[in-house]
């Protein structure tokens, strides 16, 4: 079994294959949570819930890629956030069973809610795009008329 030992944002780890060891041992579909800033200049830290996805053993910047559920008051967002040695504003550590456990529930409203919001947006598109076609038609009819004298 041939392992590798790297450093993540100042942790050292041994990888080996999809597997990462520190004084916790992360594998894919363990449960995190992320201390992240929203902007780089920001003085508010923020945490969330995450579950890491993947683990890309790139030679030169070994990354952990982390999915975040970012539940808001009125919005719901999944982020891929991505640690390695050159990564700033963001930590992870270990949840833990007392943790607070995402209502699955809401986020699956908040979810549906962000769909429906999407589909309007999308069906309000459509329309103008099919007013656009009906109605400009007799201008574009006109405009090559012009050009072929």
């Amino acid at each position: 079994m041939e392992t590798r030992i790297i450093e993540i944002a100042g942790v050292k780890m041994e990888v080996d294959l999809r597997e990462a060891k520190t004084v916790e041992s992360y594998k894919i579909g363990d449960s995190v949570k992320i201390l992240t800033k929203e902007y780089s200049h920001s003085k508010e830290w923020k945490s969330y819930p995450g579950v890491i996805i993947g683990f890309d053993n790139f030679k030169n910047l070994p990354t952990i890629i982390i999915a975040c559920l970012e539940l808001e008051y009125s919005s719901c967002k999944l982020r891929l956030y991505y640690l390695n040695s050159q990564s700033e504003n963001i930590e992870i550590c270990p949840s833990c069973r007392n943790d607070l456990i995402i209502d699955k529930a809401r986020a699956l409203e908040m979810l549906d809610k962000e769909i429906e919001k999407t589909r309007s947006e999308l069906n309000e598109l459509e329309y103008k795009k099919d007013f656009f076609t009906k109605n400009f038609g007799a201008y574009f009819s006109e405009e090559l008329i012009l050009q072929e004298k």
